[in-house]
């Protein structure tokens, strides 16, 4: 068990009622290796328990970005994404507890919220934007998917052909762009992000928690079954990574060079 005092990747405070969870690797882009991801989960469920806590905001450090996704420079140093807990990078747990925890979770996005980071927000309740901060996905540029809610429930919020092009694609958008898609609910300054998001987990904070648990469980139960498409699309991915495509794509990325798959075609 990984306590509060022990965190060096996230950072958790409570204040009003809300707790605010930050991914603490500015240097990184605020990227998820192993460790990082394990004390997210451990901050959701202290988020869970406590009792005084009505609303969770979810935030990346610094004014560059709310989340990269995956550690690339750690995947292609060690071939992964360093020590964990359990011996299990777990970020298919990690989504499904974003979905899980019954209380609102406000993504409050202050700069690139990109590949696994850009899934991370799509899969909170609901997402503020800084007016700085850019959305996009990377998956197929650096050898990696998210075939399960990353996708699947991405498809419901901007639909369908909007879906398909954000991962087709790899093309990054604006916080303009991503409010109009219906990406996210609101865009403000980069000043005025964090007392909005903490603003809105006060609201939650005042009404009926039996309530807002039964909403929530009620809205996730229409996509729930994309669970098992999740476990299904990890299972072929842990596959996937092994195969000299997907290294071809952490190796571009760390060489800040175009992949070249064409051998894989």
């Amino acid at each position: 068990m990984i306590k509060l005092e022990q965190f060096t990747d996230v950072r958790y405070d409570v204040e009003d009622g809300v707790a605010v969870i930050t991914i603490d690797r500015p240097d990184r882009y605020n990227a998820l290796r192993g460790r990082t991801v394990d004390e997210l989960i451990y901050a959701f469920r202290y988020a869970w328990i406590d009792e005084s806590v009505g609303a969770i905001v979810l935030t990346g450090a610094g004014g560059k970005a709310f989340c990269s996704g995956g550690d690339q420079k750690e995947r292609a140093a060690t071939g992964g994404y360093g020590e964990t807990e359990m011996g299990m990078f777990e970020i298919e747990r990690l989504h499904r507890l974003i979905r899980e925890v019954p209380k609102p979770v406000i993504a409050a996005v202050n700069g690139f919220a990109i590949g696994g980071g850009h899934v991370l927000h799509v899969l909170c309740d609901v997402s503020l934007a800084s007016t700085t901060a850019k959305f996009g996905q990377v998956g197929p540029r650096v050898g990696s998917f998210d075939a399960g809610f990353g996708t699947a429930y991405l498809a419901r919020v901007v639909g369908e052909k909007r879906a398909r092009e954000i991962w087709f694609f790899c093309d990054q958008y604006d916080a303009e762009t991503a409010e109009r898609w219906g990406l996210v609910n609101r865009v403000v300054e980069p000043d005025e992000l964090l007392p909005l998001a903490k603003e809105w987990g006060r609201k939650a904070c005042a009404l009926s928690p039996t309530a807002l648990r039964t909403l929530k469980h009620s809205f996730n139960a229409d996509s729930d079954h994309i669970v098992g498409i999740q476990s299904l699309a990890f299972d072929v991915l842990d596959l996937f990574v092994e195969t000299d495509e997907a290294k071809e794509g952490a190796r571009a990325f760390i060489e800040k060079r175009p992949p070249n798959f064409s051998p894989y075609r």
